[in-house]
């Protein structure tokens, strides 16, 4: 399968949060992390392989209570140190419109960092959403 950003339906946007997931049985002790996320999917590294068409559970701890929802595992491919990279597509509107919220999360979360790195200021969660949302939510993709 190709993936090319001429392919793609949605805008994929880095980040490095955590997530917990499970297949069924097969759930992993500690904590994964997001390489990406989109309207439409997330990527997420793990220890683990995961078959590709699997229904997968995954909690994303960004807020009280968590975000979670169900997805089809679309790929599974090598990734960096010994892990595979997981592919999950979102499977109805309602995880679509969730994902949104997370994705805008994570914008946030970025921000709070490169302000503490470039600006030595150290903002609250609730700062750096109001000087995001200020700053940046008009830009932010529909």
């Amino acid at each position: 399968m190709t993936d090319s950003i001429q392919d793609r339906q949605f805008i994929r946007h880095p980040t490095d949060m955590p997530i917990h997931w499970h297949l069924d049985d097969v759930a992993l002790p500690g904590t994964e992390y997001l390489r990406n996320i989109s309207a439409g999917g997330l990527a997420f590294l793990s220890r683990t392989q995961v078959p590709e068409g699997a229904t997968i559970d995954i909690d994303i701890p960004v807020q009280k209570p968590e975000v979670s929802f169900q997805g089809v595992v679309i790929w599974c491919r090598p990734g960096e140190d010994g892990c595979f990279e997981v592919g999950v597509r979102f499977t109805d509107a309602g995880t679509q419109f969730r994902m949104r919220m997370v994705e805008q999360i994570c914008h946030i979360e970025q921000f709070k960092k490169e302000i503490q790195e470039k600006e030595g200021r150290t903002l609250t969660g609730e700062e750096a959403a109001l000087e995001w949302i200020r700053r940046y939510a008009k830009d932010f993709p529909r």
